[in-house]
């Protein structure tokens, strides 16, 4: 599927910024840049077009395009579309970790009801991009007490064991989504107007991505920015990357070395280090091998 949008030099801007990690190293004639993000190849042209190429090029463009439809009335309308999906008693989950060389993948579902809701925007929840980590680590044992949530953690070594052409960072995604609301949906049977995640992929593709899981949770509305829409997936997202947060310490404890988040040049230094302290095999065990770092890393090693 390939979609094109135009962007004005605002959001070029930040779409710079956002892709500067997953850029691609090769210069193409009269292209700003060219990144891949999961199944999507972006490239951008000096014309200010943006191509989007993959299976999930209209999801990657969607968030695109409603950053160009920026205007009071677009945003009126969207706001009070999106209304009933935040007063509401729903589920909804949220990964994080799936941009971060170093730590795990952890996937929470959360069911948050009406009645809770007042309590949560008293803690202050939203989206966990938003939050540092601080506030992170200080609401989110506030948010597991008062609702219901399950959640799963995918090592760094089950990661890099599963992950290669068949089972790629959206397939692996949808597989722990659906285990988590399947698991709080039959072991809680909480009543609810809507189950919602965030969508990193159109529906007929995540349900073709979980085709051979044994069971599988139906009824999703899918949507983008749901963390903003829906306390549900806001309370998925903040427990992850609390979960994410302790399981990153433990990893720097056990290594006694600090790490960096996310997948930037910082990263590639220190990974040089942890290889000269433990050896290649040890990045197997921390870090998500087949990003790019771990070429950028190997490659400037001397042996």
């Amino acid at each position: 599927m390939n979609v094109v949008i135009r962007v004005n030099d605002e959001i070029k801007n930040k779409m710079i910024e956002y892709y500067k990690d997953k850029k691609r190293d090769k210069v193409i004639p009269y292209v700003v840049f060219q990144a891949q993000d999961e199944d999507t190849v972006i490239t951008m042209y000096e014309s200010g077009k943006v191509m989007f190429q993959g299976t999930s090029a209209d999801v990657d463009a969607a968030m695109w395009g409603v950053a160009l439809e920026n205007t009071k009335e677009k945003k009126e309308e969207r706001k009070e579309a999106d209304k009933k999906y935040y007063a509401c008693d729903s589920v909804g989950s949220d990964e994080v970790g799936t941009g971060d060389y170093f730590g795990p993948i952890v996937v929470t579902a959360s069911y948050v009801k009406k009645e809770d809701i007042p309590f949560l925007e008293k803690l202050g929840v939203c989206d966990s991009k938003k939050i540092n980590d601080d506030k992170i680590l200080k609401i989110a044992p506030e948010i597991a007490k008062k609702i219901k949530y399950r959640s799963m953690i995918l090592s760094n070594t089950e990661y890099n064991e599963r992950h290669d052409k068949d089972l790629n960072m959206n397939k692996i995604k949808a597989i722990l989504h659906n285990k988590v609301l399947y698991q709080l949906m039959t072991e809680e049977k909480p009543e609810v107007d809507y189950i919602i995640v965030d969508e990193f992929a159109r529906e007929a593709r995540y349900y073709d991505y979980i085709k051979d899981a044994g069971n599988i949770q139906k009824g999703i509305t899918f949507m983008t920015k749901a963390e903003d829409k829906n306390m549900a997936v806001a309370c998925g997202s903040i427990i992850s990357r609390y979960i994410f947060l302790k399981e990153f310490d433990k990893i720097c404890d056990n290594i006694h070395m600090p790490l960096p988040k996310g997948a930037g040049r910082d990263v590639d230094k220190i990974g040089e280090e942890v290889v000269e302290k433990y050896g290649e095999d040890m990045l197997k065990k921390i870090a998500k091998v087949n990003f790019k770092n771990t070429d950028r890393i190997l490659h400037t090693m001397i042996y």
